[in-house]
C-alpha cells in the first residue's frame, strides 16, 4: 500500500502539451505562417489628413468650364450667384449671429486691447434681477403668494425658494417689470431689490 502512494508521487505532472492535445500546436493550423524573427516592423504610409468619405474623384468638364466661366464675371455678377442658387433651390436664407454683449474690434473678432475703452463708456442695462431681500414672519403666506404668481411655481417650490431669503426671484426682466415686482412685493410687506 505505501509503495502504491509512493509511486503517484513519484509520478511526473504532464507537460503542456500534453494537456492542450496536438489540434492546439501551431504546426497543426493550415494557415500559419511562421514569422520571421529578422525581420524588420512593416512601416505603414499615413494621410496627411483624414478623410472620412475617401478619395474623391476629380470634377467633370461641366464643372471645370462654370468655374472658369464664374471666374470671369465682375465682382457685382458673382455677388449675385449666391442669392440667385438660394432662391432657384429654395435654400433658407443664413441668418445673422447676434453679437449683443461681445466685445469685437472692428475686424468682427474679439477685441483685445480696447478694452479701457469700453470701461470709459457706459453701458446701460437692459435685463435686471429681482432679489427678495428680506420679509416678515406675518407676511410669509402673501408673499408665497405673490411669487407664485410671477414666476409660474407651484406652491412648494415658492415656498423653498421664499424660505432661502435673500434670493432671486426673478432674472433677466425689464426695468419695468423689475419694478412693477418690487412693488408689488412692497404692497404685501416684503422688501426686494432691483439688481
Amino acid at each position: 500500500m505505501k509503495f502504491i502512494v509512493v509511486a503517484r508521487t513519484i509520478r511526473p505532472r504532464p507537460t503542456l502539451p500534453e494537456i492542450i492535445g496536438p489540434l492546439q500546436s501551431r504546426s497543426f493550423q493550415p494557415h500559419y505562417v511562421p514569422r520571421d524573427p529578422t525581420a524588420k516592423p512593416k512601416k505603414y504610409k499615413y494621410p496627411s489628413f483624414y478623410n472620412p468619405y475617401g478619395p474623391r474623384p476629380p470634377p467633370s468638364d461641366k464643372i471645370v468650364l462654370l468655374a472658369e466661366q464664374i471666374a470671369t464675371l465682375p465682382t457685382q455678377d458673382r455677388l449675385q450667384i449666391g442669392p440667385t442658387l438660394r432662391d432657384r433651390f429654395s435654400l433658407p436664407k443664413m441668418q445673422l449671429i447676434p453679437v449683443e454683449g461681445m466685445k469685437l474690434d472692428p475686424q468682427g473678432g474679439p477685441s483685445t486691447g480696447s478694452a479701457a475703452k469700453d470701461e470709459e463708456k457706459a453701458v446701460e442695462k437692459t435685463a435686471f434681477d429681482v432679489k427678495l431681500e428680506k420679509f416678515d414672519a406675518s407676511v410669509k403666506i402673501k408673499i408665497i403668494k405673490e411669487v407664485r404668481a410671477f414666476t409660474n411655481l407651484g406652491l412648494k417650490e415658492a415656498k423653498d425658494l421664499v424660505e432661502k431669503v435673500p434670493v432671486l426671484v426673478k432674472q433677466r426682466v425689464t426695468k419695468e417689470e423689475a419694478n412693477g415686482i418690487i412693488e408689488k412685493i412692497k404692497a404685501v410687506g416684503g422688501f426686494a431689490a432691483m439688481e
